[in-house]
């Protein structure tokens, strides 16, 4: 049972595509040597244990490599491979067990590559790493971005690197220069890259001069509002159609010549600029645009093609601001730029604000203040009462690296300072109580001696009728002493001259009665039974 025949050492296994290849180093000095390996499927093992089974195409091989895609046909599960040398009925033991997921060590083959140069560039066309095979590591080869690198066929070259879609044009080359290239394939969802293609050099050939041909083709684009931009060199009559093509149709691996289409507006104009802001339907992707014109004899003229992508491609105008002041704070209202599209801008650029504020004096070394904030209303407080502020606004966006200039300048006055008002106010409250208290016992000592005074020379009252004196003389004050009345001796003279005179003292006694009564001083029942009394004594008297 023992053998004097080593064991194979270093397994490795190189996966390119779907192609296995099995290599190992041998250390032994035997001749007539032959190698064979075993393997066996992890997830089969692990189930229904499944021993070891030959490895086709690596069966009694004499180099140190073999063959055996055949027998792989699951690439994302584990397998595990050994091997063992043998010569006649004697056999090595069995090398370590080399273990692998074939996906995870596949590399991506080299695509292929056509040339052609034409009117001062070169076409491209490239077929992916696994063109018409059935069994496929890589599924989508849609998937698959191509890098190109491409440099003048001397001994100073320069290389230059550019991403390229499976059919497309290099231009900016140097006429009747060769230039060598070679294109690598990379599966970006598993950050893979491939193998280059083997170089291929071509010449270039010159351009052709069409002088109607639309020049110096750029877009200027401002809060999603895009125009194309082209020169004319042509001094006859030149007309122009605006093309687009939809960004991802150019990773079809089909020729996509019939797909560009006229921009709706920018058909057979004369002008050279055009409004295509109308097909900018979504910011997800990206668009090319060329411009096609046509001379009076109807040939026609393609320009060079730009690429939009519109979130990188256009630019953020300044925002509108408000400002307005309260007590203490500086009010801050910002509109979005864009105006219509102000949401979309905000939504799609995830828009902040940096807001610069100083105060407008004279002193030019007044510090200018920054604030960034997310919202479009802000506030800024620790500000000096009656001075000038001054503010303007920068929209910008971290996601895309962009911002806005500035907004104009907004400048507001803030209100003055009110401690002084309110010493005043209170000053003026503290003097008016303290009048108060000092006028109120004042004003009270003279209503009281007034009222006294009132009462003593001016009695609300009057003495009653039968103490009231005949012929109007009445008593002023019922304190003051009156002199004795005096008394008027009268003898009849003639009866009817008596009668006579009874009857006028009687009426004007009636009416200065009357007018005691209307005069209001004094009225009650008593004085009016005492004065029919009096009336009808004073009527037997004269009777």
């Amino acid at each position: 049972g023992q053998t004097n025949l080593k064991s194979p050492q270093d397994i490795q296994v190189s996966v390119v595509n779907t192609n296995f290849t099995l290599r190992w180093k041998y250390t032994g000095n035997d001749t007539n040597v032959t190698f064979s390996a075993e393997y066996r499927w992890f997830e089969e093992f692990m189930t229904d244990g499944t021993e070891w089974k030959e490895l086709p195409g690596c069966q009694k091989v004499t180099h140190m490599q073999c063959d055996f895609s055949s027998a792989i046909t699951e690439y994302y599960d584990k397998h595990h491979v050994r091997l063992r040398a043998e010569r006649r009925e004697e056999v090595s033991p069995w090398s370590s067990i080399f273990e692998m997921t074939p996906f995870d060590i596949a590399q991506i083959s080299a695509p292929g590559i056509e040339l052609q140069s034409i009117n001062g560039v070169i076409k491209i066309k490239v077929s992916p790493p696994e063109a018409n095979r059935v069994q496929k590591m890589w599924i989508d080869d849609l998937s698959f971005k191509y890098n190109l690198v491409i440099w003048e066929n001397t001994s100073n070259a320069e290389f230059r690197n550019q991403s390229i879609f499976p059919t497309d044009v290099i231009d900016g080359l140097a006429p009747d220069t060769t230039y060598c290239l070679k294109v690598q394939a990379i599966y970006p969802l598993e950050a893979k890259e491939g193998l280059f293609s083997p170089i291929r050099c071509v010449k270039t050939t010159h351009k052709a001069n069409v002088p109607f041909c639309a020049t110096n083709v750029s877009v200027l684009a401002l809060n999603m509002k895009f125009h194309l931009h082209w020169n004319n060199r042509y001094k006859k009559h030149v007309s122009y159609n605006v093309q687009y093509l939809l960004g991802y149709l150019k990773t079809f691996y089909d020729d996509h010549l019939v797909n560009w289409l006229n921009v709706p507006g920018c058909e057979n104009i004369t002008d050279t600029q055009c409004n295509f802001s109308s097909i900018i339907t979504t910011t997800a992707g990206f668009f090319y645009l060329r411009v096609q014109a046509m001379n009076e004899y109807n040939k026609s003229c393609l320009s060079n093609e730009v690429k939009v992508d519109p979130l990188v491609t256009s630019e953020i105008g300044p925002p509108d601001v408000k400002v307005d002041i309260s007590d203490v704070l500086l009010h801050i209202q910002i509109y979005p730029p864009g105006g219509s599209e102000s949401e979309a801008m905000s939504n799609h650029y995830d828009l902040s604000y940096r807001v610069l504020y100083w105060k407008n004096s004279s002193n030019n070394e007044q510090e200018i203040k920054v604030k960034e904030i997310k919202q479009t209303i802000g506030t800024i407080s620790d500000l000096t009462p009656s001075t000038l502020y001054c503010v303007k606004v920068q929209a910008f966006s971290k996601a895309y690296n962009k911002s806005s200039p500035f907004s104009k300048e907004e400048c507001i006055k803030t209100p003055g300072d009110k401690i002084l008002p309110l010493i005043i106010l209170a000053t003026f409250v503290s003097a008016l109580i303290a009048v108060l208290l000092v006028a109120a016992p004042l004003v009270f000592a003279l209503y009281q001696a007034y009222n006294k005074i009132k009462y003593v020379f001016f009695p609300s009252c009057q003495p009653p009728l039968n103490i009231e004196g005949f012929g109007g003389q009445l008593f002023d004050s019922p304190y003051l002493s009156t002199t004795e009345e005096p008394i008027e001796n009268c003898s009849i003279i003639e009866t009817i001259i008596l009668e006579e005179l009874n009857q006028i003292d009687f009426k004007d006694y009636k009416h200065s009665k009357q007018s005691s009564r209307d005069s209001g001083n004094y009225s009650n029942d008593d004085d009016t039974s005492g004065s029919k009394v009096s009336e009808e004594t004073l009527g037997k008297e004269i009777v």
